[in-house]
């Protein structure tokens, strides 16, 4: 197991075919005001790959954004609806179809509300990750060992959660209503670029 850093682009055929895990580092929560600075994205076979970008960047990654804008490819995220807002905004592809592991945890974990991605690694997977370097300078010049890892540990989980979470899916038959949420987050991204991010549209009032 190895964690990859690349600036500006990942190689070219670097990954295996089939889903990949996905996640992004911004300077803050705003899409449109903190840059993106950092992709991570994995094929689940043991490697990270981190590709980061300057301040002033093109975003001109065309290695990356064929992954990433594949529709034969599934994307697995932890919390979709903010990466794909990013990863559209910046890099200007769709990163879908997508299966995101906190929409999944919210559908089949009722008896909590811990779903976070630490949450979930613990109970699904039996293993720690520290979140320590979460709120950190994604935009310095150099990223430091710390940061590496931290970034690597947010898609090194998601393709064995993703089994765990289906098989529960399954069982307690919310498949299809966890698909159909999959399938609409692109256009939540969209609302939220948009200016209805803290709006539900869908409300009475």
């Amino acid at each position: 197991m190895a964690v990859h850093f690349h600036e500006e682009d990942l190689p070219a055929d670097v990954l295996a075919p089939g889903p990949v895990a996905v996640d992004t580092e911004t300077m803050g929560l705003v899409t449109h005001r903190d840059r993106l600075c950092v992709v991570q994205i994995s094929d689940g076979k043991g490697d990270e790959h981190l590709v980061r970008f300057a301040n002033g960047s093109a975003y001109d990654a065309p290695n990356l954004k064929a992954v990433l804008a594949d529709p034969a490819r599934l994307k697995l995220y932890h919390f979709a609806r903010f990466d794909l807002a990013a990863i559209e905004y910046y890099l200007g592809v769709l990163a879908a179809p997508v299966f995101c592991t906190k929409i999944a945890s919210k559908l089949v974990r009722t008896y909590t509300d811990r779903h976070g991605l630490k949450n979930l690694v613990e109970e699904l997977l039996g293993e720690s990750i520290s979140k320590q370097q979460q709120s950190s300078d994604w935009g310095a010049p150099e990223l430091s060992e710390a940061q590496r890892e931290y970034a690597a540990s947010d898609v090194r989980y998601l393709h064995r959660m993703r089994e765990v979470l289906v098989g529960r899916l399954e069982r307690e038959g919310r498949m299809e209503i966890a698909q159909a949420c999959f399938d609409f987050l692109p256009t939540r991204a969209r609302l939220d670029m948009a200016g209805w991010a803290d709006k539900d549209i869908f409300s009475h009032e």
